[in-house]
């Protein structure tokens, strides 16, 4: 390191510069590649370290909680300078990355020894083979097995909106056409670590909440010409129909993400073609719906508490990825559902194979992140390990599944089983090479097992004998000259050099070729010494290349048979998924619903999986029916807080996920007809960086649901119109209820504390009335967690304070307040007059009200004298 500092500043601290062209040679080097890649940290090679200077290293040192120290002068002031392990860098990596830092990697791109050939002063080259950026990970150090890491492009060409995404970790590549109302359903599903957009559409209301994982690009690297281009010349085709109906923008997305992966992989990028995927195919979840159902993780953004985390039963790192793309992508085929749901099924009745398949499974290792790694010339002898054992594990797995008796397996299991087989030849070699204990670095040697090759093997015995070697010269060399106390030692100067001390130094003999003195010792070399040193260097060397060597042969093997490969680990992904689904089903007791094109919402016992699951059999959860038939297609939930209506509320869109993702559902039975949309407007929220109140947020996220509604559609409303006055609330509530029946006319289900919606039946044919049953118990409340048919009489606020912990003098003072307003509107017979939405249910009130409002506009001010105008005011005040 000491060296390599010195070569970079030796020079720069004696003199101080300005510019680049003033700097020294090796100060010119590093800031050449630093304006070469403005934007990133550089982590300059040095050595066994990674340096980092100036700005970079004020800002990392911030972020790394690592020491800032000085070397050396740049421009007549001291250059800020920190560093970190090259051997341990990932770790510092992940942090950077987490930050929101890119970094660019320079490395030393030939030996120093090489270097110091040309000359002391000799700047060893170094030049940046990658850029790091938080959409481009492929390390298992730096990327959550559990998740895909996925990078998105996003392009607008005449008004035509496309999105691409692609996992470099996988080598998954997607595309989709899309319009604005659901751009950022989209981007909440996909859930990029980085977005690529350019700068003309950087201010986009949709990526609000994207801010912090925006990449601007200009606008040349989404230039439609440039674009397709690139994709053609990247997968080497002549038109881009081969792979489906690209539409100007879906061309530009990909094309823009391909130049970006090229640009940050310092070579052209190795994806699969991209996959065009209809929006049309999946249920549309909105961003605020996936929000308030907690799918992926919590309102506190925590994955425990969430749905995912509570279904999810996979063994396998893809298996979990797999099956969380199915959770935020539940399809609307009624086809693909019913063949899930066969394979799902099979498993389930076939308890004995399912085990057997989980149990191979759980040996499985991440194939296609280390196939990835590998295709990218960044993979290590574990890659090659980890891709064997897994080969081996769906070896394990199709035998077991060919071995199988009883019911015929479904078609899908039956097709996945036969992408399982046919490499034997690629395990056998990869197992009999690899060392099980290896590193993970192929050029730090001593992963190829003995025996293996035995060109190899002879090497690495002189290589590894030179210890027995050495010590035998040096008992010769003590016998030959008698010094008992004559050593063989080996610095990085010298190399190996004999070593006695001054006084006997008569005792050398002829041969002895002196090298160094010292105050108390001289060192001396012999011809066979040097020699011998030349064979063990050159043994070493030669170990560690011709295992580089066996290990390029090897990545050539998988390369060549990638494609099996990639079939092979996504086949056991789904396994896993149809596997984890059956356990799931199996341990929770869960039933396979009915899916069909039609309207039907049919829910009996129907439990919320994740209340249930948190339980933990402690308290059996109380399962509710809730049947959204025509005749009552909208439901009108009403009783008091903590009685279970958001838990309802929530279970019933939970079931429609499940069932349409194509797993069993928590209920006895369940028929659900297609939904094409799902929204849910539940809980309370605001957003104070937009300037949005909770009443705000509810608002536009109620807007967004009456606009995007269809009529196959399931939607779910919570307490609409609550953050306003009581009457403007009421008159929304109110509104949105006649919206959803008259115009929009699908599946709904509606909870409120404004019980005078309830007289809306009377003229709504198709909504109905349902409340939570509870019970009063001595002065208390008892919430028995059950749906009944009618309305709640009232809404026992009061009561669930008291479970809340109000001080009971408040309390007291609640219920006498109460008691006098509920008095005063039982004398006057009707609801306040102040609230002219309810007249039509008060025949003689709206008469009086025509009245008043006719002897007004009959008034003509100007022709009236002060006595007449008198007398008019006092008929109105009678009126009144």
């Amino acid at each position: 390191m000491a060296s390599a500092m010195i070569e970079l500043l030796e020079e720069s601290s004696a003199v101080p510069v300005i510019g680049i062209s003033e700097a020294t040679p090796a100060m010119q080097q590093y800031l050449r590649l630093k304006a070469a890649h403005p934007g990133t940290i550089l982590f300059y090679r040095m050595g066994d370290f990674y340096e980092l200077f100036f700005d970079d290293a004020i800002r990392a040192s911030q972020i790394l909680d690592i020491a800032l120290t000085k070397r050396g002068k740049h421009a007549g002031a001291d250059i800020p300078m920190c560093g970190v392990p090259v051997h341990s860098h990932e770790v510092y990596l992940q942090r950077l990355i987490l930050a929101g830092c890119k970094v660019a990697i320079g490395e030393q791109m030939e030996d120093p020894a090489e270097a110091k050939k040309r000359g002391y002063k000799a700047i060893v080259h170094r030049d940046v083979v990658r850029i790091i950026t938080p959409g481009t990970l492929t390390e298992d150090t730096l990327l959550n097995a559990s998740r895909s890491n996925y990078l998105a492009g996003l392009a607008d060409v005449s008004g035509q909106i496309a999105l691409a995404w692609l996992d470099l970790s996988t080598s998954e590549f997607w595309v989709s056409t899309l319009t604005r109302s659901n751009l950022q359903a989209e981007l909440t599903r996909i859930n990029p670590s980085e977005l690529l957009v350019p700068d003309s559409m950087q201010n986009l209301p949709a990526l609000e909440d994207w801010k912090q994982k925006l990449t601007i690009q200009p606008a040349s690297v989404f230039d439609p010409r440039r674009c397709e281009r690139l994709l053609k010349e990247t997968y080497e085709v002549t038109s881009l129909e081969v792979y489906g109906d690209f539409t100007q923008a879906a061309t530009v997305a990909c094309g823009a993400l391909l130049e970006y992966v090229k640009l940050t992989q310092k070579s052209p990028p190795k994806l699969d073609p991209p996959v065009i995927q209809q929006t049309s195919g999946h249920m549309h979840i909105d961003a605020a719906t996936q929000r308030n159902l907690e799918l992926m993780q919590t309102l506190s953004c925590e994955k425990k508490g969430s749905l995912f985390s509570v279904i999810d039963e996979t063994v396998t790192p893809s298996g979990t990825r797999l099956l969380a793309s199915w959770l935020v992508t539940p399809s609307t085929d009624v086809t693909l559902i019913h063949s899930r749901q066969n394979n799902v099924a099979y498993l389930v009745e076939a308890a004995s194979l399912r085990a057997h398949i989980r149990h191979f499974l759980k040996d499985c290792t991440d194939i296609e992140r280390a196939l990835s790694r590998i295709c990218l010339d960044r993979g290590g002898p574990r890659d090659l390990l980890a891709i064997a054992a897994g080969l081996k594990a769906a070896q394990e797995v199709r035998l077991v599944m060919e071995k199988q008796e009883g019911p015929e397996i479904p078609d899908g299991l039956y097709a996945l089983r036969n992408q399982l087989g046919g490499h034997e030849t690629l395990i056998t070699e990869l197992t009999c090479a690899i060392n099980p204990l290896c590193g993970f670095l192929a050029r730090e040697g001593n992963f190829i097992t003995d025996h293996y090759s035995p060109a190899l093997d002879e090497l690495r015995a002189l290589r590894d004998e030179s210890k027995r070697v050495i010590i035998a010269l040096q008992q010769k060399y003590c016998e030959q000259t008698g010094i008992n106390t004559l050593k063989i030692r080996f610095n990085n100067v010298l190399g190996y050099y004999i070593e006695i001390t001054q006084t006997h130094q008569s005792k050398v003999t002829t041969d002895f070729i002196h090298r160094q003195t010292l105050a108390n010792n001289l060192r001396y070399t012999t011809v066979e010494l040097g020699e011998l040193e030349r064979k063990i260097s050159e043994a070493a060397d030669g170990a560690v290349k011709l295992e580089l060597e066996l290990f390029d042969d090897l990545t050539t093997q998988v390369i060549s048979a990638q494609s099996k490969i990639k079939e092979t680990a996504r086949a056991l992904a789904a396994i896993d998924v149809f596997s984890s689904l059956a356990e799931l089903a199996a341990i929770r007791h869960y039933a396979c619903p009915t899916i069909d094109t039609g309207t039907s919402f049919d829910i009996h016992t129907g439990r919320h999986p994740v209340v249930e699951n948190s339980l933990k059999g402690r308290t059996p959860f109380i399962g509710n029916n809730c049947n959204l038939e025509t005749s009552q297609r909208l439901w009108l939930l009403t009783g008091p807080n903590m009685a279970g209506k958001s838990t309802f509320l929530r279970q019933n869109a939970l079931i429609a996920i499940l069932a349409q993702m194509g797993s069993f559902v928590p209920a006895e039975y369940a028929h659900i007809g297609i939904v094409d949309k799902l929204f849910s407007r539940v809980g309370a929220s605001d957003d104070l960086a937009r300037g949005r109140s909770t009443f705000m947020v509810e608002m536009v996220e109620t807007a967004t649901i009456l606009h995007q509604a269809t009529e196959r559609s399931l939607v779910i409303l919570d307490e609409i119109g609550r953050g306003t006055a009581t009457f403007d609330g009421l008159s929304i509530a109110w509104a949105v209820i006649e919206h959803l029946h008259n115009s929009i006319k699908c599946r709904a289900l509606f909870a409120s504390h404004y019980h005078e919606l309830t007289t809306l039946t009377e003229s709504l044919n198709a909504l109905s009335c349902h409340t939570m049953k509870v019970k009063e118990w001595k002065g208390d409340l008892v919430f028995l967690h059950e749906i009944g048919d009618g309305a709640a009489d009232r809404s026992y606020g009061i009561h669930v304070a008291k479970l809340a912990g109000l001080p009971a003098p408040v309390l007291a003072r609640s219920a006498e307040i109460l008691h006098q307003l509920e008095q005063q509107q039982a004398e006057k017979g009707q609801v306040p007059a102040a609230l002219p939405l309810f007249s039509y249910a008060q025949p003689q009130a709206s008469s009086q009200h025509e009245e008043l409002l006719r002897a007004i506009n009959e008034i003509r001010p100007d022709e009236l004298s002060p006595k007449e105008a008198l007398e008019i005011l006092y008929k109105i005040k009678e009126m009144v």
